[in-house]
């Protein structure tokens, strides 16, 4: 049934298609508007053929009544048309040589009617039949900077190192338009929606071996042949980190997504053992999935335990220190040497060279304190990593601060966090995470995703046999 090699090569075509064919593309500003209009943003190279029953051209391109009148080869259609009318399309598409059609309309299989399932099972045989690939229905299909697909509307042109695998087409385009600000790019994005054809496996299999693919993100619905994926996700693993956020594990969650995609979701005990079998790195919520995806990308590997935190407020400097040890981390020991070195531009009062470090309200006026603070503890063979909590206190000291944090984890040889101050740095986190310094808004996101990943790069290490 999954035919590696066949696969990787029909799955490559998908990421890189010469042409595509939009059927069903609106005159006006409807919803399938925005696929033209994100390639158009992203000047995929090739020529895109809106396909129309009666429109001559829709912006500037000529339009086609139908597949069939397209005079070049497609090798993607992107298909907008009503439910009741797919089918001819996919046979036209078959016909024509089509290697993929996105699905996006709804209305088959999950809608738990006879005639949906019976729609949908007839488009798969045609399919196949054809040797060409369905993703979908009800999904945005494609994201590829380096080969001009799109799904949405602002998506940055520039390629980057994560993979993105997800059932939900509008978790896709969200997480597509913030992952910049987090300095976060993408190689490839795929919205899967309800899978009649192609599925989460496939993907996984696919990008586990993608060079240009440094980090997986997930997010799963269902899971349609357990073993299959279970098999896809370990050897995944092996190679590099897969970031899962599985929903459906309460009975709340459980309904949703089965009326989203119409599939079984599991239970969370299965689940749990999947995760643990196979060695994914399960994360709830987009702030966490989005964290984590960062942290992958931005820290180094080898991530030690013993951790230092800089911090200019005490009571921050307190909660940074009990978020280490809740997540399983040690606060460093810091060196007699070390702390002398800190005594020379630490404040003498209300201060304390012991870690946690606090460095007194001063050093949120004088950077130069962090700047000190942060080499001399960088320089400690016990410091695995620091954690610096900070800001300035007004739009200027935040810049000085911004840029000395930066130019300092530039001259460091240790992993290194900067965690924000409520109410004191708002607009930080983009111009760090640009710079590649990880940035957190809160000290318990930022221990809990350094133990995320720490925990991954063990588990990876001992399955590789080097511990």
């Amino acid at each position: 049934m999954h035919d590696a090699q066949g696969l990787t090569a029909q799955m490559k075509a998908l990421f890189y298609p010469e042409s595509v064919a939009i059927v069903g593309l609106p005159r006006g500003m409807k919803s399938g508007k925005l696929f033209l209009i994100s390639m158009m943003e992203m000047a995929f190279p090739g020529p895109i053929y809106p396909v129309h029953p009666t429109a001559d051209e829709i912006d500037g391109l000529k339009a086609y009544p139908s597949v069939s009148a397209i005079p070049g080869q497609v090798d993607q259609a992107i298909v907008l048309v009503p439910h009741e009318s797919a089918l001819p399309v996919v046979k036209e598409c078959a016909a024509k040589g089509v290697k993929g059609v996105v699905l996006y309309t709804a209305g088959y299989k999950e809608t738990g009617t006879a005639e949906g399932l019976a729609l949908e099972e007839e488009m798969v045989r045609v399919a196949r039949s054809a040797g060409m690939r369905l993703i979908g229905p009800n999904c945005m299909g494609f994201y590829v900077p380096k080969s001009g697909l799109s799904f949405f509307p602002g998506l940055s042109k520039e390629s980057g190192s994560v993979g993105l695998v997800s059932h939900s087409g509008s978790l896709a385009n969200i997480i597509c338009l913030i992952a910049p600000r987090k300095g976060l790019r993408f190689s490839k994005a795929v919205s899967l929606g309800n899978e009649c054809d192609l599925n989460s496996a496939d993907f996984l299999n696919y990008l586990g071996e993608d060079p240009e693919t440094k980090v997986i993100g997930a997010y799963i619905e269902n899971i349609k042949d357990g073993n299959y994926f279970l098999k896809a996700l370990k050897k995944a693993c092996l190679k590099k980190p897969v970031v899962m956020w599985k929903v459906g594990l309460t009975p709340e969650g459980s309904r949703a997504a089965s009326s989203h995609t119409g599939a079984l979701t599991g239970s969370r005990e299965t689940w749990e053992a999947v995760v643990r079998q196979a060695g994914a790195v399960p994360v709830v919520g987009l702030d966490t999935w989005v964290d984590t995806l960062m942290g992958f990308t931005m820290l180094p590997p080898d991530l030690g335990d013993r951790i230092a935190v800089l911090s200019a407020p005490g009571g921050l400097a307190v909660a940074t220190a009990e978020a280490v040890g809740r997540e399983g981390l040690r606060l460093a020991e810091i060196s007699s040497q070390t702390r002398s070195k800190l005594a020379e531009v630490v404040p003498p009062t209300g201060t304390s060279l012991n870690n946690p470090i606090d460095l007194g309200f001063t050093a949120s006026l004088n950077i130069d304190i962090y700047t000190h603070a942060a080499l001399a503890v960088a320089a400690d063979p016990g410091v695995d990593a620091i954690a610096v909590v900070g800001t300035g206190i007004n739009p200027e000291t935040n810049r000085i601060y911004t840029q000395a944090m930066i130019r300092t984890r530039q001259e460091l040889q240790k992993p290194f966090i900067v965690i924000g101050i409520p109410g004191f740095s708002p607009d930080l986190s983009q111009t760090f995470c640009q710079a590649g310094v990880p940035f957190f808004e809160t000290a318990e996101r930022a221990l809990a995703t350094y133990a995320r990943i720490r925990r991954y790069q063990v588990w990876r290490k001992e399955r590789a046999g080097t511990i």
